[in-house]
C-alpha cells in the first residue's frame, strides 16, 4: 500500500475488548485461602479441592459461591422434547454424573439450580459458561436429538438448548 492508504488500516479490525467474567477477580487471594461455603482451597496459586483446611487460612467466597449466592448463573441449559418426559431420571443422572466428574477438576463449575417449566422442560443454571456446552454435548452423544448453543459475543452467559 501507498500514499493514503498506508497509513490508515483496516475499519473492520478494531481491537474490540474481551468480555471477562465479572466473578473472577483479577487479583490472586492471599494464600492460603478457603472458601467458608464449599471449603475449596486457594493454594499454589489456584483453586482446589483438599481434604483438609490449611492452618491460619483466610476465608474468602470463591467465584462459583459468589454466583450461587447472588443467584447469577453464566449459562442455562433448557432440556425439552417427549424423550426428556419419558427418560428423565436416566437424563438427570447423567447430569449429574458430568457435572461431578467436570467438579473435581474445576472447582467453579457447578449445577446451581433446575427448574421445571409450566411446558415441561427443564431449565439448569450453572456458575460457568463450559459446563451447559459440555452436559448438552454429552446429552447428544448419549441419546441424539438437536442441540442449539447461543453464547453472544458481547455478554458473558451462554444459553444452550437440548431437544428430544
Amino acid at each position: 500500500m501507498t500514499g493514503k492508504e498506508a497509513h490508515h488500516g483496516r475499519g473492520d479490525r478494531l481491537i474490540k475488548e474481551e468480555i471477562h467474567d465479572p466473578y473472577m477477580k483479577r487479583s490472586k487471594p492471599a494464600e492460603p485461602t478457603v472458601c467458608p461455603s464449599c471449603e475449596v482451597v486457594f493454594s499454589n496459586g489456584r483453586w482446589h479441592w483438599s481434604d483438609q483446611k490449611p492452618a491460619g487460612a483466610h476465608e474468602e467466597f470463591c467465584p462459583a459461591c459468589q454466583r450461587i449466592r447472588d443467584k447469577a448463573p453464566a449459562g442455562f441449559l433448557t432440556l425439552s422434547g417427549d424423550f426428556l418426559a419419558e427418560h428423565r431420571d436416566e437424563i438427570m443422572n447423567l447430569v449429574h454424573n458430568k457435572v461431578e466428574q467436570e467438579m473435581q477438576e474445576h472447582p467453579f463449575n457447578r449445577l446451581m439450580a433446575f427448574e421445571e417449566q409450566d411446558d415441561g422442560s427443564l431449565l439448569l443454571s450453572f456458575t460457568d459458561l463450559h459446563l451447559p456446552r459440555g452436559v448438552g454435548e454429552a446429552l447428544q452423544h448419549a441419546y441424539k436429538g438437536e442441540l442449539k448453543i447461543d453464547a453472544p459475543k458481547d455478554e458473558f452467559l451462554v444459553r444452550v438448548y437440548w431437544q428430544r
